[in-house]
C-alpha cells in the first residue's frame, strides 16, 4: 500500500475481517454520500435517515460537513485544494466507518465530481452511495438557513458554491432526492428504501 506522506511503515493485517463485524451488526456496511447545494437538506435528510435506522437496529453513523469542521477538519480552509483535502479525509474516515459495519450517512457539498469520485474508489462496487439532494439555486437560496447566500451576495463570503463557485451535479448517483417538491420525511424513506432492495440492511 502507498504511501506518499511516510515512510518505513507497513499495514498490519486483522484478525477481525469485515465479514465477522458484519454479521455480529446483522447488515452491511456503507457510504451514504449526501451531496448537494447549501440549503438543499442534505443534512436534515442524512438526519432524518440516521434516526430512522437507529431506531430500526441498524449501527450507524453521521458525519456532517459542518461538525467536522469543528474538530478533524479544523483546520482545512474553502478553497479549491482545501476542498478537496476536506473531502479526502472524510472519505477515509468514512471507509474505516464502513469496514466496521456501519452505515455512514455524510452530509457535505462536495461540489467537485472529482472528488466525490475519488471517494468512491475507496470503496468496492456498491458499498458507496453518492445521493444527489436536487433543490434548485431558486429554492436553496429562498431557504438560506444559515444566511450565507445573503452573504455571498453582498461579496462577503468570495467562492460560495452555487454563487462565484461551481457545484458539478452527479452524472449518475445512486439515488437522486426531489429536494424541490417533497418532504424530508418522504425523501428518508427513499433513501432507506434503496438499502434494502440492495440488500445493504433488512426490509426495515
Amino acid at each position: 500500500m502507498a504511501n506518499s506522506g511516510a515512510t518505513n511503515i507497513t499495514w498490519h493485517e486483522q484478525m477481525v475481517g469485515r465479514p465477522a463485524r458484519e454479521a455480529l451488526k446483522g447488515h452491511k456496511g456503507a457510504v451514504l454520500w449526501f451531496t448537494g447545494l447549501s440549503g438543499a437538506g442534505k443534512s436534515t435528510i442524512a438526519n432524518a435517515v440516521d434516526y430512522k435506522l437507529n431506531h430500526r437496529g441498524i449501527h450507524t453513523y453521521l458525519l456532517d460537513g459542518d461538525n467536522v469542521r469543528h474538530g478533524l477538519n479544523k483546520n482545512v480552509g474553502f478553497s479549491a485544494a482545501d476542498r478537496a483535502e476536506n473531502i479526502r479525509r472524510i472519505g477515509e474516515v468514512a471507509k474505516l466507518m464502513a469496514e466496521a459495519g456501519l452505515v455512514v450517512s455524510t452530509a457535505f457539498i462536495s461540489p467537485y465530481s472529482v472528488d466525490r469520485d475519488n471517494v468512491r474508489a475507496l470503496l468496492a462496487p456498491g458499498e458507496f452511495i453518492e445521493i444527489y439532494v436536487n433543490a434548485s439555486l431558486a429554492t436553496c437560496e429562498g431557504r438560506d438557513p444559515k444566511g450565507l447566500y445573503k452573504k455571498a451576495r453582498a461579496g462577503e463570503i468570495k467562492g460560495f458554491t452555487g454563487i462565484d463557485d461551481p457545484y458539478e451535479a452527479p452524472a449518475h448517483p445512486e439515488l437522486m432526492l426531489d429536494s424541490d417538491g417533497k418532504g424530508i420525511e418522504a425523501l428518508a424513506d427513499e433513501v432507506i428504501a434503496y438499502l434494502a432492495t440492495h440488500g445493504i440492511v433488512g426490509n426495515v
